[in-house]
């Protein structure tokens, strides 16, 4: 395990919390000109400092992850900090379920350590439990909450540009999600978070408004980024301010647009829409949702459970073919997908039933899935 840590302009609050940290850590430096990384280097010198001498955001995240070596990483702001044990447990929790791409922790908040309010959210998910999964599924989480199977972030991309920074997690989740990964709450992983007092809220409340309308352009359909785009204009000078921004990053997102598949649009309806009561497990879920023709769910997970044979002999399960082809650059030849199945440590049976489709080039994991399936 390695805690990755992104700061910048944070010196008081990094001196506070490094000590805390049990795993070996990675402070990646997002430009600080409060001599931050000198201060660490001298202070803790066990800790590895990486220096961007700009600010790229939550993506010094992913440069983090990308200098690690361990199997899992361990996100932390420069004001939070793992529990005693909390990482020894995470790491457990995911040997134990390989489908498990990122574990969102409890998150305790300042000295009287009161959970945030999505703690209650996430162990509420009417998303429910899956079978193969240590938790209630959830579509969204804290990153500095958040332990992730190194492998399954960086296939996915990591955190991205376009957000950069706050509320950048949701197009993540949810092309983890896309791509037969699990999300879990696990709540006996806690992480304790005393927010800075050198934050700005309003700032935020802006940021808030322009990553929701850049993250439903990134990958919602568009009467939902229509919905976001007439929240903000009615939600004040802030509504105004955040959807002004989003409008300057808004080339960047119609370039890396790229919508849900329907299966996973429907859970994140469920997610603004449901009750907040566990439910009977996603695929459960997106299975009763397959039976209704208005919200049609179509793709690998469809009638199946984790773990679960195909009906035709010799057919690989779907999500462990995902699992297999996580990070392929779509549209992509059989070729390209023998090529990631095999650097992804598939076995000879998931090799040639790539080899067995037909030979052109398939456009999603829905399209390979379907031709695996039918292959004669």
């Amino acid at each position: 395990m390695t805690v990755v840590v992104a700061s910048r302009d944070r010196r008081g609050d990094l001196e506070r919390s490094l000590a805390r940290h049990e795993c070996p850590v990675i402070l990646v430096d997002n430009g600080s000109a409060d001599g931050s990384p000198a201060f660490v280097r001298r202070r803790f010198p066990r800790v590895r400092v990486i220096e961007l001498g700009r600010n790229l955001g939550a993506q010094a995240r992913n440069v983090g992850a990308r200098h690690a070596s361990t199997p899992y990483v361990a996100f932390a702001d420069d004001d939070s900090w793992w529990a005693p044990g909390a990482l020894e447990r995470a790491a457990d929790v995911l040997d134990a379920h390989p489908r498990l791409a990122v574990l969102a922790g409890r998150m305790l908040v300042g000295p009287e350590e009161r959970p945030d309010p999505i703690c209650a959210e996430m162990a509420g998910s009417p998303l429910g439990t899956e079978p193969d999964l240590p938790g209630p599924s959830v579509l969204g989480f804290m990153a500095c909450g958040a332990v992730v199977r190194r492998e399954a972030y960086l296939a996915a991309g990591g955190f991205d540009g376009v957000v950069f920074f706050y509320g950048e997690e949701e197009r993540l989740a949810v092309d983890l999600a896309a791509a037969g990964w699990g999300l879990s709450y696990v709540e006996d992983v806690v992480a304790h978070h005393h927010p800075s007092p050198s934050r700005d809220p309003q700032g935020r409340r802006v940021l808030a408004v322009r990553n929701a309308l850049l993250t439903a352009v990134l990958r919602r359909p568009w009467p939902v980024v229509a919905r976001s785009a007439l929240t903000a204009a009615c939600g004040g000078a802030e509504g105004r301010r955040g959807l002004w921004h989003a409008a300057r990053r808004l080339p960047r997102a119609l370039a890396g647009r790229r919508v849900l598949p329907p299966r996973i649009e429907a859970a994140r309806r469920l997610l603004e829409t449901g009750p907040r009561t566990p439910g009977p497990g996603l695929l459960s879920v997106l299975r009763r949702m397959s039976d209704q023709p208005s919200l049609r769910v179509v793709g690998p997970w469809q009638g199946m459970n984790p773990g679960e044979e195909s009906p035709m002999t010799g057919t690989p399960n779907p999500i462990e073919l995902q699992k297999h082809l996580s990070g392929v650059d779509y549209p992509a030849s059989r070729d390209d997908l023998v090529r990631a199945a095999r650097e992804h440590g598939a076995d000879d049976e998931m090799i040639k039933a790539l080899r067995e489709v037909p030979d052109r080039e398939y456009d999603g994991p829905n399209a390979v899935s379907k031709a695996v399936a039918g292959r004669s």
